[in-house]
């Protein structure tokens, strides 16, 4: 489905305006002179905003979008679909498939983890649409979406202390997408948090925000109970992708987890390698505004996410979307679950068995939207590449290189991500087909 624009047509293009042709050098140096003081005018203004974020733009009360904000009409989302948003009449497909109405409405397919036959389930959703929603997963949410709501609604000094444009930063509060990188920035703000699983994450003397009271106590307690739900998960598509039972295959089953984490050996103890300590966690509290025009703009762009997987806590306000079948489709909340997506890192790791697929976020303009999101991974020093097991030279050659935290951040900082998603970079040429004798 391509992306229509269906804005007025009578809106000047950001940025563009007649200019009168002449033959008076004089008028042409100062035309150039203007244009480049507009230019200057408006990286100045875009560098404001990458400062103070859209929480606080959107609480001044601004009636239209700041031109930093606005896309180019190819890549903006449907008009109709941002003004219907939240609308009481969705009708939602049934038994977890792919029906939708005629606003493209998805429910994914749902993981009840009180049930059995699950692991057939998460394989044929991870393959098929590279999502699905977990329930009955025994983590409380409540919780942590208020005190995120809360934080949003702190002060702006008070959030403002946290902000910084280091991706490394343990404790990061930001806006946009890439703010560094970003032509055009996102209607988003978001709070970053990095998650220590050695001993558990002790709430009491990390550097996350003190305020609101309880966000540290709430929010490790969380991370603790989604880190929990991941290693559950994992279980369940190791089983998938390697034919093995946790229950009767320990030995080849933690042998995975540690291939995953780069260890050789297990633990003097004989403990499982697959332990809290070993993995990466990286929490990020989304917020997104109403937006003034948000038919002009998105919450996020179309991406692919980096690591394994990304569980992702959204409160009752639409918004996700999921490229599947060349189109977008909104993701219908569930009260209570999770949205599960296989990042980068799971589609390498399978060879390409299971799909890290597009998704953006729309805003709208009458609610704002919260959600957390926890993203799981092998540690930033640690190199993942695909299943030795899983590689066959003949019907499944290697369609990978191996990765690691260093060549994300290089592609972060280059000209690459302008062109081309992560896992694009990755990608091995496909083999020549071998010569038929004659």
């Amino acid at each position: 489905m391509a992306i229509v624009d269906l804005v007025e047509d009578n809106k000047e293009p950001v940025g563009g305006r007649a200019v009168m042709m002449g033959d008076d050098h004089e008028e042409d140096d100062h035309e150039e002179e203007e244009e480049e003081s507009r230019h200057r005018r408006r990286r100045e203004q875009h560098e404001a905003y990458c400062v103070n974020g859209v929480r606080h733009l959107s609480d001044s009360g601004i009636t239209r979008l700041p031109d930093s904000y606005v896309l180019p009409p190819s890549d903006r989302p449907n008009f109709y679909l941002c003004r219907s948003m939240n609308s009481s009449n969705i009708i939602s497909g049934g038994g977890g498939g792919a029906k939708t109405n005629n606003k493209l409405l998805i429910r994914l397919p749902v993981v009840d983890l009180d049930r059995g036959g699950v692991v057939e389930t998460v394989d044929a959703a991870c393959r098929e649409y590279g999502f699905f929603q977990v329930v009955n997963h025994g983590v409380a949410t409540a919780g942590v979406l208020d005190v995120a709501r809360r934080f949003f609604a702190l002060p702006f000094t008070d959030r403002a202390r946290y902000m910084s444009a280091d991706v490394r930063a343990k404790v990061r509060y930001g806006t946009s997408f890439n703010q560094a990188n970003d032509d055009v920035l996102c209607w988003r703000d978001f709070l970053k948090l990095g998650v220590s699983h050695y001993h558990g994450h002790d709430a009491s003397s990390c550097s996350w925000p003190q305020e609101p009271a309880d966000l540290r106590e709430v929010v490790a307690r969380y991370a603790m109970a989604n880190h929990a739900l991941f290693t559950k998960l994992m279980d369940l598509l190791l089983q998938a992708l390697f034919g093995i039972n946790n229950n009767n295959n320990n030995n080849n089953h933690d042998r995975l987890f540690r291939q995953l984490l780069g260890e050789e050996e297990e633990e003097e103890d004989g403990s499982s390698s697959s332990s809290s300590s070993s993995w990466s966690q990286m929490m990020t509290l989304n917020c997104y505004p109403a937006c003034p025009e948000p038919e002009l703009t998105l919450g996020m762009p179309p991406h692919s996410d980096y690591g394994l997987l990304t569980l992702v806590l959204q409160d009752h306000v639409e918004g996700l979307q999921v490229m599947h079948d060349g189109r977008w489709l909104t993701v219908e909340p569930v009260p209570g679950s999770f949205v599960v997506n296989v990042g980068d890192h799971l589609e390498i790791f399978s060879n390409g068995r299971y799909k890290s697929v597009l998704h953006r976020v729309l805003v709208n303009s009458s609610q704002q939207r919260i959600s957390v999101a926890s993203f799981h991974t092998v540690p930033p020093e640690q190199t993942i590449g695909p299943a030795p097991e899983l590689i066959d030279d003949l019907r499944n050659p290697r369609r990978y290189m191996d990765t690691d935290f260093d060549t994300f951040l290089a592609y972060l900082a280059s000209a690459q991500g302008k062109h081309k998603t992560f896992l694009q970079s990755r990608k091995l040429p496909a083999p020549a087909a071998a010569a038929v004798p004659s």
